[in-house]
């Protein structure tokens, strides 16, 4: 039976750092151009056409008493806009392992990028604002063992 508090408000144990999961989360955004070859003759997305892309990355972790944080946000960032700058104003056809750029796709090809220095990556989420898209990957937990979420 669970302790009843006299204010469920204010009567609370307090928390402590040590234990806890935190989740960290950055995104940056950059421009491309795709087209999808597979689609139906006639149908519009086998023409180029472009989009505003929002690359988000979250990553988990616990804290020791002897840290500051779950990543160094400026760390985190650094690596995500130099990925995003892989992608900004390019065609996505020709960026190499990334197949049809799908927002799946692009999500895998982003994690397979960033697993490597944060082992805590938890999700990827690739969204085209103006249209009200979006694709979230969630790593599978192999990724933690610092194996890439797709073998290509």
């Amino acid at each position: 039976m669970a302790t009843k508090l006299a204010n469920a408000q204010t009567d609370r144990p307090a928390l402590s750092l040590s234990g806890q999961v935190f989740e960290i989360t950055k995104s940056v955004r950059f421009e491309a151009a795709h087209f999808m070859s597979s689609s139906p003759e006639g149908h519009p997305y086998r023409n180029i056409h472009g989009h505003s892309f929002c690359l988000e990355a979250t990553i988990a972790g616990c804290l020791d008493e002897d840290q500051d944080w779950v990543e160094d946000f400026s760390v985190f960032t650094d690596k995500l806009n130099e990925v995003a700058k892989m992608l900004d104003h390019k065609l996505l056809n020709e960026i190499d392992g990334l197949g049809v750029p799908s927002l799946e796709r692009l999500c895998v090809w982003v994690a397979n990028q960033l697993v490597v220095d944060f082992v805590g990556l938890q999700s990827v989420v690739i969204s085209r604002p103006s249209l009200d898209e979006r694709c979230k990957l969630v790593i599978p937990s192999v990724a933690h063992s610092g194996e890439r979420p797709l073998q290509d």
